[in-house]
């Protein structure tokens, strides 16, 4: 299969429009879940399921010349009743079937291939052919241009260009290589150039792919807390309403004893009762809406570990973001010349285009770009140069050229330089270098021989609209930290232009870690994202950690989301759909609440009034008579479980707006649109039932 073929599966199974996969789960696999093992582990749908088949016992029994009432009516209500029951299997089954053609197209990805295990962890070590599903963790493997990666690993030697988009996405191939945070393969990627012996970390079964697949099928979803409480809370409801059913048959019978007139309920009107009072509604999409969130965060390219990690994603108050990445663009470009005491500006860019001219960084290009975009000066000839490769060990790059010394790099190493020539650090240099600081941008000091010329500035681009975005979580109640490596100078300006509400400077690991744990304490839900083993304990100790895909093994084994994308920013998008999720489950039960309060002045007089007559002034909608306010109502249960499904997976339209005002929009529309419906929906019902009865 294609990588496009597999977009467009997946784009066909998250698509919230009607369609096949809708109709095959209705009649299929709804049907499938009619299981009792199945039914009960919904509660408040097994109460249906059981009051369906009493019902339709009932219906039999009419039919035999022994019924309560009419068997037409029985068997109506019981066929409704199933519908019920099948509807909310549906609305499952469907957010099941998206997860489930998710996996396949991941499905379709993964192949058995032979490996080249070697004996040691050398190219040209002794090799032998093993399947890839017989691979053992810490066996060495050999990967060259034009094969499959195996299993998931990490990279001991060798670097290469990987595809990596039949799990990504993305068409861009992306450099894996030994050491650093850059090591992690994935099986089922493709080496695309060069070659790497590799490390197997995962056994088969259990490989990332593995998971992947595991998890958007929802095999492993386990319910969150919130969703736990909620169950707690409905499964309570309706054993309240099953014991008030269950005392109103005696009552109504001893009442019609009394007053010998009148007829007691019937048992049929009884379910009828319960199943339209209970939280049918709720019951039925509650699942499909954790499923259909988990589905959304996949179609967002992030994998969750859980349902708990999305739902935690939704309480968040506390954002640790980095700022390479994330809050900037990544890569620093230079924004201005300024040149020291005695030196021209066009003398100082003509320097540090030529210190740049075999410097391959973003940075150094910018440098050549602002030289000939200012100065019009262009590419020179270099013959008998010789470049000056920037080290760790002197932070400085540069070019000797016919007898020039020219060195770029940051101030105190260029202090060095100068003073080992002879030369003098100018005093102002010091100055400019703490003004550009000070701005937030880096400094980076160019000189000739033993002569400071000046400084580059090299400026972070806050990206665009991001302090929009801060500026919205803010409304949240979301507080934003940005974690940088930059000293505190730097760390200040940047923070302040991007708009984040903190800041942490010149950041190590036991300084996220303790930064976090001081949040935690304080009660916030924290979330941040990494992709280095030095982030592995931050991502630990938070609440939401997205791990980069492109990071190591030990970040993705820390974390409980990982980012195929590998985009920091993703956490904001993290968020949203946690948000989301959250919102759609308060805004259901809210609906389904204010639903079954109006369903009450429907089917309550409709079922007692033939024992208590006076209860025939609460039949406000003016229905035609008992049979058909109960049948309308159960029909009206049922129908709008059919309804609502779609805003169940698709789930409602996130705001970025703080919870009291969600709150009471949720009440205004949700609230006062469950109180509205049932009473113009029961009524028509009514209405076409009426030339029947």
């Amino acid at each position: 299969m294609s990588f496009i073929d597999m977009k467009t599966r997946q784009d066909a199974a998250v698509s919230e429009a009607p369609g096949p996969l809708a109709w095959r789960a209705l009649c299929a696999a709804a049907f499938r879940k009619l299981s009792p093992r199945v039914q009960i582990g919904n509660p408040v749908m097994f109460v249906v399921y059981l009051g369906s088949i009493v019902s339709t016992l009932l219906g039999v029994q009419a039919l035999l010349g022994q019924g309560e009432a009419p068997a037409g009516f029985i068997l109506a209500v019981a066929a409704w009743l199933w519908f019920t029951v099948l509807f909310a299997n549906a609305a499952e089954a469907v957010a099941e079937g998206r997860g489930k053609a998710q996996a396949d197209a991941l499905r379709a990805t993964r192949q058995r291939v032979l490996a080249r295990v070697l004996k040691e962890p050398r190219r040209d070590s002794p090799s032998w052919p093993v399947p890839s599903d017989e691979l053992v963790v810490g066996a060495y493997v050999r990967v060259d241009a034009g094969e499959l990666i195996p299993a998931d690993g990490e990279v001991l030697q060798g670097a290469a260009s990987v595809d990596e988009s039949a799990i990504t996405g993305e068409s861009a191939p992306v450099i894996r290589e030994s050491g650093g945070d850059f090591c992690s393969v994935t099986g089922g990627t493709r080496v695309l150039s060069d070659w790497i012996v590799m490390r197997v970390t995962a056994r088969p079964g259990e490989a990332f792919l593995d998971r992947m697949i595991a998890m958007v099928e929802g095999a492993k979803r386990g319910k969150t807390p919130n969703e736990v409480a909620l169950n707690i809370l409905l499964v309570a409801l309706t054993l309240v309403f099953l014991l008030v059913c269950v005392t109103l048959l005696p009552f109504s019978r001893f009442a019609t004893l009394v007053t010998g007139a009148g007829s007691p309920v019937t048992i049929t009107a009884l379910i009828a009762l319960l199943v339209c009072l209970i939280p049918t509604t709720i019951g039925a999409l509650l699942s499909a809406v954790g499923v259909a969130g988990m589905s959304r965060m996949m179609k967002a390219n992030v994998l969750a570990t859980s349902g708990r990690a999305i739902e935690a994603a939704g309480d968040v108050d506390v954002l640790l973001l980095d700022k390479t990445g994330t809050i900037t663009l990544g890569n620093r470009e230079a924004s201005a010349f300024i040149p020291a005491p005695g030196v021209t500006e066009q003398g100082l860019a003509d320097a540090a285009q030529l210190a740049s001219l075999a410097d391959e960084t973003p940075e150094g290009r910018s440098i050549v770009v602002l030289a000939k975009r200012r100065f019009n000066l262009r590419g020179r000839e270099l013959h008998g140069a010789r470049t000056v490769a920037f080290s760790a060990h002197t932070r400085m790059s540069g070019i000797d050229i016919g007898g020039r010394r020219i060195r770029k790099g940051a101030a105190s190493a260029i202090r060095s330089h100068v003073q080992s020539l002879g030369g003098v650090f100018p005093d102002e240099l010091d100055r400019l270098v703490d003004e550009v600081a000070r701005r937030g941008s880096t400094p980076l000091v160019v000189a000739d021989g033993n002569m400071a010329l000046g400084v580059v500035e090299l400026k972070d681009i806050v990206k665009g609209g991001i302090k929009e975005r801060f500026a919205e979580l803010r409304a949240m109640g979301i507080k934003t930290v940005m974690i940088t490596g930059d000293n505190k100078l730097t760390a200040a300006a940047i923070a302040a232009e991007a708009g984040v509400d903190d800041y942490l400077a010149e950041a190590t690991p036991q300084d996220k870690l303790q930064l976090i744990r001081r949040y935690q304490e304080q009660g916030h839900l924290v979330a941040m994202t990494g992709d280095g083993t030095n982030d592995a304990p931050a991502l630990a100790q938070a609440d939401v950690a997205v791990a980069m895909n492109s990071g190591t093994q030990a970040a993705k084994e820390a974390g409980n989301m990982v980012d195929l994308d590998s985009s920091p920013t993703k956490l904001l998008r993290v968020v949203e759909v946690g948000k989301q999720m959250i919102m759609t489950r308060g805004a259901l039960t809210t609906f389904s609440v204010a639903n079954d309060l109006a369903k009450y002045f429907a089917i309550i007089p409709a079922a007692f009034v033939a024992t208590y007559p006076a209860l025939q002034a609460l039949n406000i909608m003016q229905l035609h008579s008992p049979a058909t306010a109960i049948l309308s109502a159960v029909i009206f249960n049922a129908l709008i479980i059919v309804a609502l499904i779609p805003l169940a997976l698709r789930g409602v339209k996130y705001r970025a707006e703080p919870a009291s005002r969600l709150l009471r929009r949720n009440l205004l529309i949700y609230g006062a649109g469950g109180l509205v419906a049932p009473f113009a929906g029961i009524k028509l019902i009514d209405m076409l039932l009426t030339p029947f009865f």
